[in-house]
């Protein structure tokens, strides 16, 4: 995987080798940022990568702009990975790490992101409940943006805070905001 563009432009990410892995597609994650992209900045914002695996979410976000990053995952070789590689891109300032399970963190005082980035698993037991507890406990900042990657077996458009929604082959990416004002 590459970051896309930016001020990390073209730097690779490895993938951690763990079987507890499926990064986002070089696809879907132009997919993601092309609709950010288009409709508002990344500058000096902040961000939370769920499930974060290689990283590869946030990364792109901060060589795009945003200030902090903060990567949850439950696997310590994936937090190691994305520790070593921010090393590596010369970005540990703005990063962030907690080996966790997603919903013990989403369990504790928070701050507010500008956005918010979930790659659960596909069969991820609490994914509607995710969002409902991200979208109603004031996970997000006003005008804040929360982006899941889900596979067809899950369908989020009904919702009342889903955006958008669009498929990128077996992956759909949902985006859920307070309001759709500007969307």
């Amino acid at each position: 995987m590459r970051i896309i563009t930016g001020k990390l432009k073209g730097r690779v990410i490895p993938i951690p080798k763990t079987d507890e892995l499926r990064p986002t597609s070089d696809r879907t994650k132009e997919g993601i940022f092309s609709v950010i992209n288009a409709r508002t900045y990344l500058d000096n914002t902040t961000v939370l990568d769920l499930f974060a695996g290689s990283g590869n979410l946030g990364f792109e976000a901060i060589s795009r702009g945003a200030e902090k990053c903060l990567f949850i995952d439950n696997v310590p070789e994936h937090i190691a990975h994305i520790e070593k590689i921010a090393e590596k891109f010369g970005i540990k300032t703005q990063v962030q790490t907690r080996v966790l399970p997603v919903e013990n963190f989403l369990e504790k005082q928070h701050n507010r992101y500008d956005f918010i980035f979930a790659d659960p698993p596909y069969d991820y037991y609490k994914m509607a409940e995710m969002i409902d507890i991200i979208m109603d406990e004031g996970w997000l900042k006003e005008d804040g943006w929360f982006i899941l990657e889900h596979d067809k077996r899950h369908d989020f458009t009904n919702h009342p805070k889903c955006v958008y929604s669009k498929p990128y082959g077996r992956t759909i990416v949902s985006i859920f905001k307070e309001s759709n004002v500007d969307f």
